[in-house]
């Protein structure tokens, strides 16, 4: 019962990254392990939870690189009038361990979508002095981290005068951000030109639900950007590719100034210099259009990039996206453990794109699609999705059963449409740009 109140009474505030904005719920809940209530909008970093613990928002923040900081709500409102009269309904015996005379704390003032000037910040902490704080300010090294957080909005050419909405609250601890300059591939030893950046590995990862001593399987491993992230995590990864040069490192390099790769240019390099090395299982050559694995569950996660169809199986074998697609959901269904995860890239041509382009597998269930736009007629969508029931024999036919699992033909002419829209956006450039005339 005391647990239950304890999550019943506490709201919590999450305070978001405003960038890869359609990724931000599934990663932030991938973690939350009951039902819970969310208060949030897309175009909002700040978003409200109820019925978690404390431990839960840790948990959470120890993973996600789109959460920037997490808060006990102690208040909120759309005034200043509304803000202190929500603060002062909030328990006392919840803000007593924190407001003790021996303890220390200091107050931060952050503005989403507006600057606000010095005199200002201490204008607004000033008005808390309501607040029955009996501590020292350590400004330096606290015990306690409040914050008085104002929306507002997202519109950068309209900012209001006053925010749309004020919170006030207790810090509890930051998100992964940093893992993104850390891991960011400028640092990496060994990369290629199409090495997935840090920031959407790590995403991915977490969409994977990868944990510590997971099995998880890259079947387009390019330069290892996905095994990397996810033995972050502690995920034990192998991975395996058509392209023998790459997954070894051998040939011409990718960087600057430089022609060939060097002997510490490989995707175990690349572990070794994370400290994960113990990690890394093995790649392996291998055409993605041929089985060359036993058949029974052996993968906690599959994650995988690249599916674009060119790089990775003989040049002499037509094998067709749609073919690819069908071929990766059969393999995961195969291949997961009952509640593993398969997270990999859909290429999307936006004038056409419906829910029905999304394949399906009678043993997967779709968890989340989420779009990275690339440009106003192409976008990517990554599509993550769980194992619910082992394969049965009739599952083979399932497609002649069941149009939603017969694979879309359409994904096979994406390499047209993204040429022919870059070809007619050309052209209207061309015709908007008028010629100097001799």
């Amino acid at each position: 019962m005391a647990l239950h109140c304890r999550r019943a009474c506490r709201q919590y505030l999450l305070h978001l990254a405003h960038d890869n904005v359609d990724f931000r719920l599934p990663v932030q809940t991938v973690n939350l392990q009951f039902t819970q209530t969310f208060l949030f909008s897309h175009k909002s970093p700040f978003w409200q939870l109820n019925g978690l613990s404390e431990d839960d928002i840790r948990r959470v923040m120890s993973r996600t690189i789109c959460g920037k900081s997490s808060f006990e709500l102690w208040g909120h409102g759309t005034t200043t009038d509304e803000l202190r009269t929500s603060l002062l309904k909030y328990p006392a015996e919840n803000m007593a361990p924190y407001l003790q005379q021996n303890s220390t704390y200091k107050i931060n003032v952050y503005t989403f979508n507006k600057t606000l000037v010095f005199n200002n910040r201490i204008q607004k902490i000033d008005a808390l002095d309501f607040l029955p704080f009996k501590g020292t300010v350590n400004l330096k090294d606290p015990e306690h981290i409040f914050c008085l957080l104002e929306d507002y909005g997202s519109d950068p050419n309209d900012i209001p005068e006053e925010p749309f909405h004020i919170y006030f609250g207790r810090w509890i601890a930051d998100g992964q951000r940093e893992l993104i300059r850390s891991y960011s591939v400028k640092k990496r030893h060994f990369i290629g030109n199409t090495s997935m950046d840090a920031r959407l590995s790590f995403i991915m990862a977490n969409h994977a639900k990868v944990k510590a001593d997971d099995l998880v399987y890259d079947p387009f491993v390019g330069t290892g950007s996905l095994l990397v992230a996810c033995s972050h995590f502690g995920a034990y990864v192998c991975g395996t590719d058509i392209d023998y040069n790459t997954i070894h490192g051998i040939g011409k390099a990718s960087r600057k100034n430089q022609k060939w790769r060097g002997p510490d240019e490989n995707i175990r390099a690349n572990l070794r210099q994370y400290g994960t090395e113990s990690l890394y299982v093995d790649v392996m050559v291998s055409d993605a259009s041929k089985p060359v694995w036993r058949t029974n569950a052996q993968f906690d996660a599959i994650v995988t990039d690249r599916t674009s169809g060119e790089s990775h199986v003989p040049v002499s074998m037509a094998y067709h996206l749609s073919d690819i697609f069908a071929d990766l959901l059969n393999f995961a269904a195969h291949h997961l453990v009952l509640g593993g995860r398969l997270v990999y890239w859909l290429p999307i041509y936006r004038p056409e794109y419906c829910e029905e382009m999304v394949p399906l597998h009678p043993c997967l269930t779709l968890i989340s699609n989420c779009e990275q736009t690339l440009s106003s007629h192409t976008s990517r969508r990554l599509i993550t999705m769980e194992k619910t029931k082992e394969p049965e024999d009739s599952d083979r036919l399932s497609h002649l059963a069941d149009p939603r699992f017969t694979p879309y033909q359409g994904h096979n002419s994406f390499r047209e449409k993204y040429f022919s829209g870059l070809t007619k956006k050309n052209r209207k450039d061309a015709k908007a740009t008028p010629r100097n005339k001799e």
